[in-house]
């Protein structure tokens, strides 16, 4: 939970730095500049509120564990998270119940499926799946009813607003035309969650879909996303308010489910190419994390045919090579005895 102040997060966070701030700066904006022009991918139509974002943004932030900020575009433009709050809602429930019980009880294994498939329920070991597709971010909400006193979903939407907040660093606000629309379609939510209360993963079915869908129509923007995947980086530490979200074990825990289904069907191409954790969600916006360095926040609300956006993605390749992200990438000493990447 959000508490006082503290130092750098311990062994769970890995060594490294960012290159020098001028540079990386420059590498942003010039990575804003020349994906600006990709037009391809297309709105989601998943809920009809979302057609209504305009394709031609592109904000790129990026944020150090240090605290320093480079952004280039619409970084401050707000959009909704989507599915970008399952990490986030999945670091909650493993902070409120432990991790081993929601291991247990949602599963981590990637599907290999569609982020909205009933396969995956119907095929996993009793109904168990992955936190990052939208059965187990279900499974996981329904978790946080059944932990409030009472199982109640208002006490839960508190609580869930009040950490995704904290891994801001500022107050994040529903957005109420996105939520509504997301309502009053999300007639597939409701019916995983029910697989889901078959197999006996969710108490609260109508409880679960309800907490899932407000979080992902909580308001956040590109320069939001860079700075919670920057806090999942440094152990769970806010790197702007220095405040720690969650214990150091959670924030590890959390980046290893991205990495197996963050962007699902397409996770390992994702992994391949980009070589870090990461998370999409269909209102454009991709959060990533470079253990020990900081967190990269894109949105683009033009998507490929597995939800995810294309210039994030793009964005993500890049970056990861040029500012030396990369987890699988071994340090190169040249003849001189200088170390690249």
């Amino acid at each position: 939970m959000p508490g006082q102040e503290v130092e750098a997060a311990g062994s769970f966070v890995s060594t490294g730095h960012l290159p020098d701030p001028a540079r990386v700066q420059g590498l942003v904006e010039a990575c804003h500049r020349d994906l600006s022009a990709v037009a391809d991918g297309s709105l989601s139509a998943v809920y009809p509120a979302l057609l209504k974002a305009d394709p031609s943004c592109l904000g790129i932030a990026v944020v150090s564990a240090g605290g320093h900020q480079f952004v280039a575009g619409d970084v401050d433009a707000p959009f909704s998270v989507m599915s970008v709050a399952k990490p986030f809602v999945f670091a909650l429930a493993c902070e409120r119940v432990g991790i081993d019980s929601v291991v247990e009880h949602v599963g981590v294994d990637a599907t290999g499926l569609p982020f909205n498939s009933a396969e995956a329920v119907e095929r996993g070991p009793g109904g168990r799946t992955n936190p990052m597709v939208n059965a187990g971010a279900i499974a996981c909400a329904g978790l946080l009813v059944a932990s409030v006193d009472g199982g109640g979903v208002e006490s839960a939407w508190s609580l869930v607003r009040e950490v995704l907040s904290a891994f801001a660093g500022r107050g994040l606000d529903l957005d109420e035309a996105i939520y509504a629309s997301a309502i009053a379609t999300n007639h597939r939510n409701r019916a995983l969650a029910n697989l889901l209360h078959a197999e006996g993963r969710v108490a609260n079915p109508a409880g679960a879909v309800d907490l899932y869908t407000r979080a992902s129509c909580l308001s956040v923007t590109a320069r939001d996303l860079a700075v919670m995947g920057s806090t999942l980086a440094d152990g769970g530490v806010n790197p702007m308010t220095r405040v720690r979200v969650v214990p150091a074990e959670v924030a590890a825990r959390t980046l290893a489910v991205m990495t197996t289904a963050g962007m699902y069907e397409r996770s390992g191409d994702w992994l391949v190419r980009v070589g870090l954790p990461g998370k999409s969600g269909i209102g454009g916006g991709i959060v990533t994390a470079a253990p020990g360095k900081g967190g990269l926040g894109t949105w683009s609300p033009l998507l490929d045919a597995a939800g995810n956006s294309v210039r994030g993605v793009l964005a993500a390749q890049r970056l990861s090579r040029s500012l030396g992200l990369d987890l699988f990438a071994s340090p190169v000493v040249t003849a001189a005895g200088d170390v690249t990447r």
